[in-house]
């Protein structure tokens, strides 16, 4: 699946592009051929232009944007030419005793999770509809299909993303619109290194290696992927 230009001239939407997810996602998108509008945080630009460079940089538009507020989302999708992919990366982890979990770190995972993929999906859905195309992939987690302790509100949020992805996959199944989740475990990061520390991190995913199948699911050859759960755990 993974030919060099498969995303030719194809217009992408990537969600949290500026992240530690979303820059390599972003890169391989470029690399695909695609063209891409990235919504970052504004601080996050900066992490796009140094690991990028060159000719990709030409197809690409930064733009602002907080994905929980629906109408900032429908206006930078009515701004794009068309969007023939989604790659929506926005999340937000949180862990505690069930019984202790304050409800405004409730509120922030919901929102984050569950309310920014609703909004972007809800947002690109009506372009790919009428257009009669599209590839959607979002990022779920392993928590999703094997919850842990700690964490019920965190899995029970990723556990919507997925079950709302499949649900628009069945939806869209007399079309050439395909919608698809990764569930990754560990993601070699900066902020995870931070927060767990770096001894088991060569057991963690590769940020490189979880965006190149990020980007295969939004290939066109990808069309036969419907309501998949990707399992990418590396050696966790």
């Amino acid at each position: 699946m993974r030919d060099g230009g498969a995303m030719q001239d194809r217009e992408v939407l990537i969600t949290g592009a500026g992240g530690g997810l979303g820059v390599e996602v972003t890169a391989a998108a470029l690399e695909a051929g695609a063209r891409v509008t990235a919504i970052t945080r504004g601080a996050d630009e900066d992490a796009l232009s140094s690991r990028l460079g060159g000719e990709a940089m030409d197809r690409l538009t930064m733009v602002p944007g907080d994905v929980t507020a629906l109408p900032r989302v429908e206006a930078i999708v009515a701004d794009m030419p068309r969007v023939d992919v989604l790659l929506h990366l926005v999340g937000g982890f949180g862990m505690g005793p069930t019984h202790t979990f304050e409800p405004e770190a409730y509120a922030r995972l919901v929102s984050l999770n569950l309310t920014s993929t609703f909004n972007v999906v809800r947002a690109v859905l009506p372009r790919m509809r009428e257009a009669g195309y599209g590839r959607i992939v979002t990022v779920a987690s392993r928590n999703a299909l094997e919850p842990g302790p700690q964490t019920a509100v965190y899995g029970a949020t990723k556990a919507a993303v997925l079950s709302l992805t499949r649900s628009v996959a069945e939806e869209t199944r007399s079309m050439d619109i395909t919608a698809n989740s990764v569930l990754p475990s560990v993601i070699d990061t900066p902020a995870n290194r931070a927060a767990m520390g770096d001894e088991e991190a060569h057991r963690w995913v590769s940020p490189a290696s979880l965006a190149r199948t990020i980007v295969d699911l939004g290939r066109e050859a990808a069309r036969d992927l419907r309501g998949s759960a990707v399992q990418v755990y590396g050696r966790v």
